[in-house]
């Protein structure tokens, strides 16, 4: 996959040479010129670059390109202004960074499609969940399992948990289901929000946008996503 990072700091510059050593093409953004100077080496394209400026920002090669991640940690303005930007442009999918509760409230309502935490996810754990398609979130047990909130796939609408019987075929356990309910924010502006059931029942009849969370190991998952739909 191909991966802009805007924000060359601790967090995303280890994200940028995490994601190029798992074999992905990174170009990773920074108005910083020593910040370039030092990463340039550990990632496929490095560039000195204002992404405040949209004229600069048109030039990239958005449409090549699966994510746009806005790691800037330092100035909210310019994480704001940038944000907007590559959402005007149709990036195909925004990834940003909040820095606290406001700064998400205004990214929220630009349109991102996820906010990240790096003071509660490590750039290693992103770039472990992006490594794996179709999974919004996971947790790592140990080398060999997982726990991964994923999408459920179409093939299983309309089944219950008993005759899907994801556990048998490929050895997983479902240990919730999630459900994005809407609520609104400070501004008032409907968002997501989690909601989980509880224990899940073999009688539960999985419906759409609803959110496994599933345990098992990460060979079985990644079955799982590329035979589930």
């Amino acid at each position: 996959m191909k991966y802009i990072i805007v924000g060359i700091g601790n967090f995303g510059g280890y994200l940028a040479k995490r994601l190029t050593n798992l074999g992905h093409e990174v170009i990773g953004i920074d108005a910083n010129a020593s910040r370039i100077e030092m990463i340039k080496d550990g990632i496929t394209h490095s560039i000195v670059m204002d992404a405040t400026d949209q004229a600069a920002v048109k030039n990239l090669p958005l449409k090549d390109t699966d994510v746009v991640i806005i790691a800037i940690g330092e100035h909210i303005g310019a994480s704001i202004m940038s944000t907007a930007i590559f959402k005007q442009l149709k990036a195909k999918r925004i990834i940003a960074r909040a820095i606290n509760e406001l700064h998400e409230t205004v990214i929220q309502a630009i349109g991102v499609d996820e906010i990240i935490h790096p003071e509660e996810e490590t750039a290693d754990r992103l770039a472990k969940r992006l490594e794996m398609k179709g999974v919004l979130d996971s947790l790592e047990i140990s080398e060999e399992y997982n726990i991964v909130e994923v999408k459920v796939p179409s093939r299983y609408i309309g089944l219950t948990v008993a005759d899907a019987d994801i556990r048998k075929e490929f050895y997983l356990n479902i240990l919730t289901i999630i459900k994005i309910q809407q609520k609104k924010n400070l501004l008032g502006i409907n968002t997501p929000h989690k909601e989980v059931i509880g224990v899940v029942t073999p009688e539960y009849k999985f419906e759409n946008e609803d959110i496994l969370l599933l345990f098992g190991k990460i060979k079985n998952i990644q079955q799982f996503l590329t035979l589930g739909d």
